[in-house]
């Protein structure tokens, strides 16, 4: 097919294409650290998925990263940088992208991957009966070509310019075409795809142990020989596994957790600023949530200052009960909403509740400061009027029963790369988790014009309003955000916390010639 019209203006091509991996030369480890080797990592939260197109949880995240490759893929600035592609170009109005592919990449199962594989995999992941998560935050994709073996072409409904970016999303994988067309469900038990690593064992709860693709497409990376991905029951089992010398890499710590483990000798504690956030989900549709003054009056019922040093033990930000906050290109500023009960209690019997109301919130016990955050807003909101009675359940009940289906429980997100990422996800009428069911069309307004237009300065505009509109209708409360806490051994080489919280670079970790030898 003969492709569109690109023009130089809006060539797109990232740095990093040109970087010795996409040139064909080896890549080195850090210096002082030699390739080979087996990092293992702890986690609490077990991957249940395979499938990189429904995964769900960051522990799968992981996982995917490591089997699979995209077209792009996400810098630690939030922007696009290579993985399949090597380039990508727009015509004027951003509405047809052309994404130049490596041409020395195979699957896990020795197959050649060319566009075909591309093409077939944007239609499944693009397919609303794949179920895919997350499949709105790509973006408004209407058309994927080939553009011959090594190209395709994607065409949008709308102007995006942030489609580079949307395509990291971390379902977004390319997968051979053939099996998605005679065994997509084999995906779940046999991963073949392209990535750094390939899986030589799992066992689900206990460990997934991944070796190194020697027909990666960068020459000299993975570093590592293998990596051993331990899951343990809880926070605290995964903390001492980390004291003990069992893992060398443990990628969340609980608040309560972090300065004792961080101290540690051996030990490196990481910190990084991020968007990741716990909210409060209400039904928007149903009583008592519907009443606009309800939910108004348990957000004023919340002291965020003390949330962060109560939950977070410090390591965070308030919230204001948007999702998006200063790490975002596009944070509106505003003044943190005050802790007022007296206010809150004159809205509640406003809304029919002069003797107060009864409710039950739900949290998943992973990760931990979900309930911790339950059991503050349960006391702190007892000024107010609020009755509120908890109830805690292992997380894969919760995801089965209570996700997305639940009145009232606490939710846990990481920062997307984009303000429209997180809207789209969460907040929107046709968001992929349309938990809260505010369905506001004056809010889809805007983030749709948001998402269509590319001058900067209105889409600054526009962002600004849908946070200045979240604040004031509240259909749901964001009262505090987190620091991303993490840590390794000091022999872990090359290993960098990313803001977004659900990528990893695993084949660009090392191991210092000083790691113990197994």
């Amino acid at each position: 097919m003969n492709g569109p019209t690109f023009s130089r203006r809006q060539f797109l091509l990232s740095s990093a294409a040109l970087g010795v991996g996409s040139l064909g030369l080896s890549s080195l480890p850090a210096f002082g650290a030699s390739a080979g080797g087996t990092l293992r990592i702890g986690l609490n939260i077990t991957p249940n998925k395979l499938n990189p197109m429904l995964t769900r949880l960051n522990s799968e995240y992981m996982l995917a990263e490591m089997l699979y490759s995209g077209l792009t893929t996400l810098g630690h600035d939030m922007s696009a940088q290579p993985d399949l592609a090597t380039a990508w170009t727009s015509n004027e109005d951003a509405t047809e992208w052309r994404f130049t592919l490596r041409e020395n990449v195979v699957f896990s199962n020795g197959q050649k991957l060319t566009s075909a594989d591309v093409v077939a995999s944007f239609n499944k992941l693009l397919d609303p009966e794949t179920s895919a998560p997350g499949r709105r935050n790509l973006g408004p994709i209407s058309r994927v070509t080939a553009d011959g073996d090594h190209a395709v072409v994607i065409s949008t409904e709308t102007p995006f310019g942030d489609l580079p970016v949307g395509l990291t999303y971390p379902t977004a994988k390319v997968l051979p075409a053939g099996l998605i067309e005679s065994d997509f469900a084999g995906f779940d038990q046999t991963p073949v795809g392209s990535g750094p690593f390939r899986l030589a064992e799992f066992k689900p709860d206990q460990v997934a142990v991944l070796e190194k693709n020697p027909d990666y497409f960068i020459a000299g990376e993975p570093y590592l020989d293998s990596v051993e991905v331990r899951t343990f029951p809880d926070a605290a089992s995964a903390a001492a596994a980390m004291l003990a010398g069992e893992i060398d890499l443990l990628n969340e710590i609980q608040p309560t957790d972090y300065q004792r483990v961080a101290d540690a000798p051996g030990i490196e504690g990481l910190l990084t600023p991020s968007g990741r956030f716990l909210d409060i989900v209400m039904d928007n549709s149903r009583p008592p949530f519907n009443d606009k003054r309800v939910r108004e009056a348990l957000s004023l019922s919340l002291d965020r200052e003390a949330i962060v040093e109560l939950v977070a033990e410090g390591f965070g930000k308030p919230g204001n009960d948007s999702p998006v906050n200063s790490a975002y290109r596009y944070h509106d500023e505003a003044p943190l909403k005050s802790f007022d009960p007296e206010r809150a209690r004159a809205l509640l019997a406003d809304a029919g509740y002069p003797d107060g109301l009864q409710l039950e919130l739900v949290a998943s016990v992973k990760p931990g400061y979900r309930s911790s955050l339950a059991v503050v807003v349960r006391e702190m909101a007892r000024a107010s009027g609020f009755d509120i009675s908890i109830k805690t359940m292992d997380h894969p009940t919760y995801l089965d029963q209570v996700w997305k289906k639940g009145q009232f429980y606490v939710g846990f997100y990481n920062m997307q790369p984009t303000e429209g990422t997180i809207f789209n996800l969460l907040f929107t009428s046709g968001a992929s988790w349309n938990e809260t069911r505010w369905n506001n069309e004056s809010f889809d307004a805007l983030i749709s014009e948001a998402d269509r237009t590319t001058d900067t300065a209105r889409r600054a505009e526009l962002y600004a309003e849908a946070q200045r509109l979240m604040r004031e209708d509240v259909p749901a409360i964001v009262p505090c955000f987190f620091d991303l806490l993490a840590a390794k051994a000091e022999y872990v080489e090359g290993y960098e916390q990313h803001p977004r919280g659900a990528n990893y670079a695993l084949h660009k970790v090392s191991l210092a010639d000083n790691a113990p030898t197994r």
